[in-house]
């Protein structure tokens, strides 16, 4: 499997993201809209380098995939005004993990998006969201 490859041997969709789609950049990230938004703004923050996961990457890149976390924070409040946010990363198939590039989202929430959000980034496991 080539680096750019997906485990079915897929050509990885990051690693060929044309650059007109790019947001936010900086040295080892980039940051573009999510073609499948959970909500208006989500975005995705990805290492340009091809990495499995956040736990794959070099302190260089956490750190500048941080940076642009905050970077797109102040874009979505100009330009969405959301009331929140979530922020999360799925690393492996059974945690969610669909594109095996490692990948942040960044999810602007709205009053009203959904009519519990108690619990957060716990719905991933819907029983334990209102606890």
């Amino acid at each position: 499997m080539k680096k750019s490859e997906t485990p079915a041997g897929q050509i990885c969709p990051f690693c060929t993201l044309p650059p007109s789609q790019v947001v936010l950049a900086n040295t080892t990230c980039l940051a573009f809209f999510d073609r499948s938004p959970v909500t208006p703004g989500h975005l995705l923050i990805i290492p340009r380098a091809h990495r499995l996961d956040w736990f794959a990457l070099t302190p260089a890149e956490q750190q500048d995939m941080a940076d642009l976390v905050r970077r797109g924070k102040v874009l979505l409040a100009a330009k969405y005004h959301p009331a929140g946010y979530n922020i999360g990363l799925n690393c492996g198939a059974v945690a969610g993990q669909t594109v095996f590039h490692c990948h942040c989202h960044l999810i602007p929430r709205y009053v009203g998006d959904t009519p519990n959000p108690r619990g957060g980034v716990r719905g991933v496991i819907p029983v334990r969201q209102h606890k």
